[in-house]
């Protein structure tokens, strides 16, 4: 007997669309139609996409977005429609010249992410900053999510 890792193929509709982010991306992703073609060898299973985090506190959401290896200028960052999208673009090119050869190596890197914004976040106050290869966003809530509790339901 071997130990093989689990992965998950089905992944209900529901679950896309009801979350608080909804990734459109992930919508889209071949892992939505389980075809299964996903190399799982770059960053989060999904090429050229850096992992994400979103925590959810009673004030604000906080988003956590790996990419290292880029500087702050890299990134472009907007809000249109009730999404978010980050864009990032990094090129680079290393040339040596010597007496008898001349080396030139260049490499280009990019990603894009867009998340849908829960209706209870105040697009004018998202805040981001970029330190130590994570982009980080701070998404604060309407008052009036942050008065609204949760409701209890009774289990018959």
């Amino acid at each position: 007997m071997s130990l093989v890792r689990f992965k998950n193929r089905t992944r209900p509709f529901t679950d896309l669309i009801t979350s608080d982010f909804f990734d459109m991306e992930d919508f889209f992703d071949n892992r939505f139609w389980n075809k299964g073609l996903v190399n799982e060898n770059f960053w989060n299973g999904r090429k050229g996409e850096p992992a994400l985090n979103i925590k959810e506190d009673k004030d604000h959401f906080e988003i956590e977005l790996a990419a290292p290896g880029f500087s702050k200028k890299d990134f472009e960052v907007s809000i249109e429609n009730g999404y978010l999208t980050i864009r990032a673009e990094k090129k680079d090119t290393d040339e040596i010249k010597e007496e008898n050869y001349t080396r030139k190596e260049f490499s280009y890197n990019s990603f894009m992410r867009t998340l849908l914004l829960p209706e209870n976040v105040l697009e004018d106050e998202i805040k981001a900053k970029y330190n130590e290869g994570i982009l980080r966003f701070k998404l604060m809530k309407k008052e009036e999510a942050k008065k609204t509790k949760p409701k209890m339901v009774e289990i018959a």
